[in-house]
């Protein structure tokens, strides 16, 4: 590619998307290293960014598909593909282990595809780590559903008619959604539990005020992720876990194996145990909930228990989650941009390498 490269920015049309790939802010940074970027007419909308902001910014409104490099939030649909030109290069999420499809389209259109959710976990990639960017939005916004749907106080209240004592909140999976969601409950005065299989965690857990539920299994895997349990596993952690979520007042649960449907944690038989008026929220209705009752999508109540299974929590806060996926895109276009602002891949890069999934390395 040749140098004074371009970047397209367009609007995203996934149904209640309202994030945006880039932010001003961040084009007047890849401004600064000799790129163009070319946004949609409206992309910022939905995110209350107007297009006068990035016009502002050094941007340019057009067609952004015949840009080098096109970056998007959601992924593609196979109409936004075939306005690719081959040669271009795509950075967004891909859902490479759920919908290889997407990978393969791209593939045919002659199109480098860079999926973000495949950025290799290390520290020096901690900039472009945008899952873990969107699940803070997503762990803070779920202990908000969950002080929401609760039909008691989260703080503890001290009142001339007495004493109201603190809500009592379970996290299952504390991974980067699940430490936001307790520190936020704690923040709001609940008193916390926090709950996974890989026990190496449980200091992160204190260090954000909550107490540590150990159930005595452990499942450590790769990347940062839990293992998937076995049969006898997850028999007992099921077991386990009935008997100590009838305690709480409000669940919230995390837990996801990549390319792999949702371990059940929470049990019809578990809710049913529940105080009336308690609240599950289930982060893990895309890949199938980790309640046995969830209804993805969806508020459903059962057993008088209220079970939230909200879907793409991060475009409920498209201002804050747009600016922090921006900055995670333009630490990964960094790596793509050589002194003159040409595109130059270097797949010896194991991050370059990593989250490539269709092109030289894919």
């Amino acid at each position: 590619m040749t140098a004074n490269t371009v970047v397209g920015v367009p609007a995203e049309t996934a149904g209640g998307e309202r994030r945006v790939a880039l932010v001003p802010k961040v084009v007047e940074r890849l401004r600064a290293k000799n790129l163009s970027v070319v946004v949609e007419p409206g992309a910022g909308a939905a995110a209350l960014i107007p297009d006068d902001a990035y016009v502002h910014s050094g941007a340019t409104l057009g067609d952004p598909w015949s840009a080098d490099v096109v970056v998007k939030v959601a992924v593609p649909t196979d109409a936004e593909i075939a306005k690719l030109r081959a040669g271009a290069v795509f950075v967004g999420f891909l859902a490479p282990l759920t919908q290889p499809d997407k990978a393969d389209a791209l593939r045919a259109a002659g199109v480098t595809g860079f999926a973000m959710e495949s950025i290799p976990r290390i520290s020096r990639a901690q900039s472009m780590d945008a899952l873990s960017s969107q699940a803070n939005v997503a762990g803070y916004r779920a202990a908000l559903l969950a002080a929401e749907h609760l039909t008691r106080f989260f703080p503890m209240l001290t009142t001339a008619a007495g004493t109201v004592p603190p809500a009592k909140v379970l996290v299952l999976g504390v991974g980067v959604a699940g430490l936001q969601a307790l520190a936020t409950a704690r923040r709001l005065g609940a008193h916390t539990t926090g709950y996974d299989v890989r026990p190496e965690v449980a200091d992160q857990v204190r260090s954000v005020g909550a107490q540590w539920l150990d159930l005595g299994i452990e499942a450590t895997g790769s990347g940062g992720y839990a293992r998937a349990l076995t049969d006898g596993e997850r028999e007992e952690q099921q077991r386990q876990l009935a008997r100590a979520i009838t305690g709480f007042d409000a669940v919230i649960t995390t837990a996801q194996v990549p390319g792999r449907t949702a371990p059940t944690l929470v049990t019809a038989e578990a809710v049913k145990g529940m105080r009336a008026g308690s609240v599950v929220v289930d982060l893990a209705g895309e890949s199938g909930g980790n309640c046995e009752l969830t209804s993805p999508g969806q508020v459903v109540v059962e057993h008088a228990v209220t079970i939230a299974s909200p879907l793409n929590l991060p475009a409920t806060m498209p201002e804050h989650a747009s600016e922090l996926y921006a900055r995670n895109v333009a630490a990964l276009l960094e790596l793509f941009i050589d002194t003159d602002g040409a595109i130059a891949l270097d797949f010896s890069d194991e991050v370059v390498a990593g989250a490539c999934v269709t092109g030289q390395e894919a």
